[in-house]
C-alpha cells in the first residue's frame, strides 16, 4: 500500500522484515520440535536459534538467481547458521513455512484492527451520550420522516460497530490456522507432532487436512470480513457527507486551521476525509472479490493465488486500519449543530407529526382510512401551497371536533416522539 493510506504500525506487520522473521519462526520451531523427537540434534537447535540472522537484501540477491523466494531466505539463513544450516526447511515445503507464517501475521493484523474499533466505538459512544436528547429529523429515502435524536443516530452506529468488532474475532478465528503436513499435506516426510508444536506456540491451531496449502475459503472470508467492516465505514461517511450539505448543514467533519477546502473557492469546507473513506470502501469490496477468485485452486495446489495475495491480504489490513483511525478522528472533533438541527425540525410546519394526527383520530373511533385521508389532504395543501400544516390542522373542523385544541397542541410538541430514547439506549448497551 501506498505510504499516502498507510500507518507505521500496520505497515510494519506485512515488511520484509516481518515476514522474513515469521518464517524464520516457523523454520526453528519445526528444528525444536525435530529436536524433541530425537531427530535434530539440541545443539544444532541452539545454534540455529542463536546465529540465524536475516538478511533482505542478500535474499533478494540469491532470489535473483534461483527464482524462488523461500530457497534464497533458506540459503540466505543457512549462510548465517554454520554446520546446523542443513536441519533448515527438514522434512518441510515452501507452503509449510508461508502459509503458516501468513496466518500469524493475519491473526496480528486482526488485533490491530480490533484495537481500532474499540476507540472508534468508544468515540461514537461519547458522541452518542453527549447527543441523546438532541432532536433532530429523521429521513428516510432522503425526505423528511420523524423527529428522533443525534443520540438515537449515534447509538445505531455503536450497535453496528459491536458488530464489526464481531466479525474481525471471526477474522482473526477462521485464519487462525497453520499447516505442516508437507508437499501435498499427508505428513509424508514430517510427523504431525512438528505441526501441532509448531502452531501452539505460534498461537494457531493445525488445520484439520491440508493439502500443500491452506484452503483459501479462509483468506476469503478474512478479507470479506474486512470489507464488510469497511462498508460499516462507507455507510456511517455517507451520512456525514449527506448532513453536511449546505441545504443541510447539520453535521460537518472537522476543519483544522490553516486547512484549505478548494483551490479555487476560498469559502469551502469540504468533507474530504468522508469521501476518501467511501472512495477506500470500494477498493476493500474489490480485494473481497478477488480473493473469491483464489479460492479455486488446481489439484493440491497452483501458484494463481500467491500474486494476489501479495496484494490483496496486506493491503486490505493496512487500508482498514488506515480508514478507522481517520473516521475516528472525524468522529471525535465532529462539529453537530443543534439550532440547525432544530430549525430542519421545524422546516415543513408539523408535517413531521402527520402520523400522530391520524393515530389520534383513529383512537377516537375514526375509520384509517378516513382519518388518512383528512390529514394527507391537509398535509398535500401544505406542501404545495406553502402553508403550515400545525395551522391547517387547527383550523379543520373535523379534527378538532374529534380532538380539541389541548390534545392537538400536544401531538405538535415533538418530545412526544423521543420520550423512549432511554429505552433505545439500554438495548443498545449505553444506558
Amino acid at each position: 500500500m501506498i505510504p499516502r493510506y498507510s500507518r507505521p504500525e500496520m505497515a510494519s506487520v506485512w515488511s520484509d522484515e516481518s515476514k522474513y522473521s515469521a518464517w524464520l519462526e516457523v523454520e526453528v520451531l519445526a528444528c525444536e520440535a525435530w529436536s524433541k523427537m530425537g531427530v535434530v540434534p539440541a545443539e544444532a537447535v541452539e545454534q540455529i536459534r542463536s546465529r540465524a540472522r536475516i538478511d533482505p537484501a542478500r535474499i533478494a540477491e540469491i532470489e535473483a538467481g534461483v527464482r524462488h523466494d523461500v530457497v534464497a531466505f533458506t540459503t540466505q539463513v543457512a549462510e548465517t547458521v554454520g554446520d546446523a544450516g542443513k536441519w533448515i526447511h527438514y522434512g518441510l515445503t515452501s507452503y509449510d513455512v508461508v502459509d503458516t507464517a501468513l496466518s500469524y501475521l493475519m491473526v496480528k493484523a486482526a488485533a490491530t484492527i480490533r484495537r481500532d474499533l474499540e476507540d472508534l466505538r468508544e468515540a461514537v459512544a461519547v458522541q452518542a451520550r453527549r447527543h441523546k436528547m438532541t432532536p433532530m429529523i429523521g429521513r428516510t429515502h432522503g425526505v423528511h420522516a420523524e423527529p428522533l435524536t443525534f443520540g438515537v443516530k449515534m447509538a445505531l452506529w455503536y450497535t453496528e460497530i459491536g458488530r464489526c468488532i464481531e466479525r474481525i474475532a471471526r477474522a482473526s478465528d477462521v485464519c487462525g490456522y497453520g499447516k505442516v503436513s508437507g508437499v501435498v499435506g499427508t505428513f509424508a516426510h514430517v510427523d504431525p507432532f512438528v505441526e501441532r508444536y509448531v502452531c501452539e506456540r505460534l498461537g494457531l491451531k493445525p488445520a484439520p487436512v491440508s493439502t500443500q496449502v491452506l484452503q483459501r475459503d479462509r483468506h476469503a472470508e478474512y478479507v470479506t470480513l474486512m470489507a464488510l467492516v469497511a462498508s460499516s465505514l462507507e455507510k456511517f461517511a455517507t451520512e456525514i457527507r449527506h448532513l453536511q450539505r449546505t441545504e443541510v448543514e447539520e453535521v460537518e467533519e472537522p476543519f483544522h486551521r490553516g486547512q484549505k477546502g478548494s483551490s479555487a473557492m476560498p469559502h469551502k469546507r469540504n468533507p474530504i476525509v468522508c469521501e476518501q473513506i467511501c472512495g477506500l470502501a470500494r477498493v476493500l469490496r474489490g480485494y473481497a472479490a478477488t480473493a473469491m477468485e483464489n479460492m479455486n485452486l488446481w489439484h493440491e495446489r497452483d501458484i494463481s493465488n500467491s500474486s494476489v495475495e501479495r496484494i490483496i491480504i496486506p493491503d486490505a489490513t493496512i487500508l482498514l486500519d488506515y480508514m478507522i483511525s481517520r473516521f475516528t478522528t472525524v468522529v471525535k472533533e465532529l462539529r453537530v449543530y443543534p439550532e440547525r438541527m432544530k430549525s430542519n425540525l421545524e422546516m415543513t410546519g408539523g408535517l413531521v407529526c402527520s402520523q400522530e394526527i391520524m393515530l389520534a383520530l383513529v383512537e377516537k373511533g375514526m375509520p384509517r382510512e378516513e382519518a388518512y385521508g383528512i390529514v394527507q389532504s391537509l398535509a398535500m395543501k401544505a406542501r404545495d401551497e406553502g402553508l403550515e400544516f400545525r395551522s391547517l390542522v387547527r383550523e379543520d373542523g373535523r379534527i378538532g371536533e374529534a380532538l380539541g385544541d389541548v390534545e392537538i397542541e400536544a401531538i405538535f410538541d415533538f418530545e412526544r416522539q423521543i420520550g423512549r430514547v432511554d429505552e433505545i439506549f439500554a438495548r443498545a448497551g449505553l444506558g
